[in-house]
């Protein structure tokens, strides 16, 4: 499903050149659910922006779904984001004037789903977050897990073959960072590819495999048997 081939990433600050990645060789199968984690200046998040399309490597050769990515144009590209991939970020990015329902439904726009349908297709999305009574709540009127609920069912509604999510439970608590996790990986056991960025180690240890970056490089690559994590009381 990705495949990453001496992926580089180079950029100029000041009169510097920062390698933010180098020669990055590394494939994500179906079905896997896979934490990114490393130190601030890793290349994590730079890695996660190459495979969610939001950025282009400097060398190397990026595979999505058999598809070469550097052949893509920038409408292309928009597409597959649109199409292939759910977007979680830590600070949740919704539209803070509209509920939730119509920030669920907001990523169906581009794709020309009728208004009765979108609403259908976010409200079922919601329901299977455990938000179905919070249809109409605004951010500001939900909590901080509350709101990653949201986000969460933003990311699925479209059914992306992939999920991202940039630090999910980086803004919780840890009680509801454990409830976010939980939530996260019943969605992989239906069947979701999940691809996570993080800092902490008890989140990544959640993951299938955990992939540690440092200066921009894979250190190492191993696949665990993550735990089922404990709701707190």
């Amino acid at each position: 499903m990705i495949k990453l081939q001496n992926i580089t990433r180079q950029y100029r600050m000041g009169d510097q050149t920062v390698h933010a990645l180098q020669g990055i060789d590394l494939q994500i199968g179906r079905n896997e659910m896979v934490a990114f984690i490393g130190a601030s200046g890793s290349g994590k998040s730079t890695m996660m922006n190459i495979v969610g399309c939001l950025d282009r490597p400097s060398g190397g050769e990026y595979w999505l779904n058999g598809r070469a990515v550097a052949a893509m144009s920038g409408d292309d590209l928009a597409h597959v984001r649109n199409q292939e991939i759910g977007f979680i970020f830590q600070s949740f990015h919704l539209l803070p004037r509209a509920s939730a329902l119509d920030n669920v439904a907001q990523p169906l726009i581009y794709r020309g789903v009728p208004l009765r349908e979108r609403l259908a297709l976010a409200e079922r999305a919601l329901q299977r977050v455990g938000l179905g009574t919070r249809l109409h709540h605004r951010p500001n009127e939900l909590s901080g897990g509350q709101r990653q609920r949201v986000a969460i069912a933003r990311a699925l509604v479209g059914k992306p073959s992939i999920l991202l999510a940039d630090e999910p439970t980086g803004n919780l608590d840890s009680a509801t960072s454990l409830e976010i996790m939980d939530l996260i990986r019943e969605v992989h056991a239906e069947g979701q590819t999940v691809v996570m960025v993080t800092h902490e180690p008890e989140i990544a240890e959640q993951c299938q495999r955990i992939v540690r970056l440092r200066d921009g490089k894979v250190v190492s690559d191993e696949r665990v048997q993550a735990p089922r994590p404990e709701r707190a009381p």
